[in-house]
């Protein structure tokens, strides 16, 4: 693990912690205790938060930058299993299931982060019954999430595949219109489970079928119908 420590004032800690999904909920007397176990660390882009296999002794919460969780196959190729900004949570579940961590995380960018913890954290979550409820609430998205990626990766065509990206980060960001692809091709591939040759393909021939058009990394949502309809199964012309 390459992050480094070091100490910051207990207000930048609870304001990080009032962002993470898992903490919204909680109230200022809460997120004070939780920022006194909370480890603040920094990662240069390519440094590694955790390894799969390790022993999960805490979990992080994204303050700033981005995180890649993934798994590499027998044969070397890397699925990207999520994307994490800030506010989002990870490593929190064999923390509590116990064992080791399930994939490797890494950071796409210049990233800060506060470690939280196991023994620590379960301490404190058996004085606030709050955290155990946002825990239950941060799981279920997640399992959902994963739900989604299972059936994705096993039962789309890659059109499918890259259609329902779109669409699902069109809708996240705010604009219905375009999708500002925020990391490289070739980590799209892996996230999609296909190679950056064929997803450039993809790109193309939904260009030429009318769906979107692509100016630089942005992609403009010109058929969102046909979209929804490459998504739901149907043939890429």
């Amino acid at each position: 693990m390459n992050g480094s420590s070091h100490g910051r004032s207990s207000a930048d800690k609870v304001e990080c912690l009032r962002h993470g999904l898992l903490f919204e909920s909680l109230g200022a007397e809460q997120l004070k205790k939780l920022s006194t176990i909370a480890v603040e660390r920094s990662y240069r882009k390519g440094d590694v938060l955790f390894a799969e296999g390790k022993r999960a002794d805490g979990f992080f919460v994204v303050c700033s930058g981005r995180v890649k969780v993934f798994k590499v196959s027998v044969d070397g190729r890397e699925q990207i299993l999520h994307l994490f900004d800030a506010g989002n949570i990870l490593g929190e579940v064999p923390v509590f299931a116990g064992g080791a961590y399930p994939a490797h995380a890494e950071a796409l960018t210049d990233a800060r982060a506060l470690f939280i913890p196991r023994e620590g954290f379960i301490r404190l979550i058996q004085e606030e019954s709050g955290l155990a409820l946002a825990m239950l609430a941060v799981l279920s998205r997640k399992l959902r999430h994963f739900t989604h990626l299972v059936e994705s990766l096993s039962l789309k065509e890659v059109p499918g595949r890259l259609a329902s990206y779109l669409l699902f980060m069109s809708e996240r960001g705010g604009s219905e219109d375009a999708v500002d692809l925020e990391i490289s091709k070739t980590q799209l591939a892996a996230l999609l489970g296909t190679i950056p040759e064929t997803l450039s393909r993809i790109f193309s021939k939904m260009a030429a079928a009318g769906l979107i058009a692509m100016q630089g990394r942005t992609i403009l949502i010109k058929d969102r119908e046909g979209l929804k309809a490459l998504a739901r199964g149907e043939k890429l012309g």
